[in-house]
């Protein structure tokens, strides 16, 4: 499973120290979201920039 801190829409509250979901999403996705029984995120995206980079050497 991807955490939620290795997720490119994710940044960390200051204050509460938890990744916090930035993407924006329509009525419909989060319902479909939350109905969901997968535990993976559909949206999820690796936020390693440097990833390609890694891979091509």
């Amino acid at each position: 499973m991807a955490s939620c801190e290795t997720c490119a829409y994710a940044y960390m509250d200051e204050i509460t120290g938890e990744a916090i979901c930035d993407l924006n999403l329509d009525e419909d996705e989060v319902i479909r979201l939350s109905q969901s029984k997968s535990k993976e995120c559909p949206f999820y995206r690796d936020g390693d920039e440097y990833k390609t980079v890694r891979h091509q050497m």
